[in-house]
């Protein structure tokens, strides 16, 4: 049976007084649960150039995860979390239009990762990331929904020059500012010690991807981990909202599916 491990950190940084950032996690509650339903994970980073952009990450991820809970029995993940990441983000569209917040607008990024029996399906809609962590090895999940990105996938801006860019932070995808969106949506196969870090740009822009695997590969509980990606990435910069959720993988459940259905597999 897929069982998993998880824990969260999150810093307001040296500069900011409050935090923008938002977690969740929907944890099953029973046996039957983990196998109709599975788990869920989402972190959002309110867009700080925006009004109430905690207000943003809040809603994205309170809605994302009653959803989740809510959602039928078996539902396919991969064609359930884009599902669930639009509600989210009508909801989100949908809070500017309440008499506290007419006219102020509000966005965030959103990454959301479910997990169920030996698959991960990962939703994206912004640069807050999700990384797997395999053999002491890091791999981008996720493909930043920037400016800068894009530029440099149509070969007009090269690598090395991403970090440097003063618009590396400029969004070409966001939750709520517009009342539909289009999430990138990614499956994959668990094994047993895989490590997926789900998080905001705060931890991804000053930590090297060989930096974070190393830290994500120590022999420490989880909840310890995540802390120092935060506590270093903080050390390193500190400007901005700093969050990391951690999930590490202790056993799968491998299936088969026979005409959409999943069926436990037998050795």
């Amino acid at each position: 049976m897929l069982d998993v491990v998880f824990g969260q950190a999150s810093d307001p940084g040296k500069v900011r007084t409050n935090n923008e950032d938002s977690v969740g996690c929907f944890v099953p509650s029973s046996r039957h649960q983990a196998r109709s339903h599975g788990y869920l994970f989402t972190v959002a980073d309110g867009v700080g150039g925006l009004a109430l952009g905690e207000v943003a990450s809040s809603t994205a991820v309170s809605v994302l995860i009653r959803e989740f809970g809510s959602s039928p029995d078996d539902a396919m993940l991969i064609s359930l979390l884009p599902a669930l990441v639009q509600y989210a983000n009508a909801a989100v569209h949908d809070r500017t239009l309440a008499p506290e917040f007419r006219g102020k607008q509000m966005a965030t990024t959103l990454v959301a990762c479910a997990l169920r029996h030996d698959q991960a399906v990962v939703s994206h809609v912004g640069d807050s990331r999700c990384y797997l962590v395999r053999h002491g090895h890091a791999k981008q999940i996720t493909h930043d929904h920037t400016w800068v990105n894009e530029q440099r996938k149509m070969g007009l801006i090269k690598e090395r020059e991403l970090a440097r860019s003063e618009s590396r932070h400029a969004l070409m995808r966001a939750l709520g500012t517009e009342k539909f969106v289009s999430p990138d949506t990614t499956a994959l196969t668990l094994h047993p010690g895989d490590v997926l870090v789900l998080c905001s740009d705060g931890v991804h822009d000053e930590l090297p991807e060989s930096t974070l695997a190393s830290i994500v590969s120590q022999n420490k509980p989880v909840e310890e981990i995540a802390g120092e990606l935060v506590a270093r990435a903080v050390d390193n910069d500190g400007f901005d909202n700093t969050t990391a959720m951690v999930i590490k993988v202790r056993s799968v459940e491998q299936v088969g599916t026979y005409r959409g259905r999943p069926y436990h597999m037998t050795s």
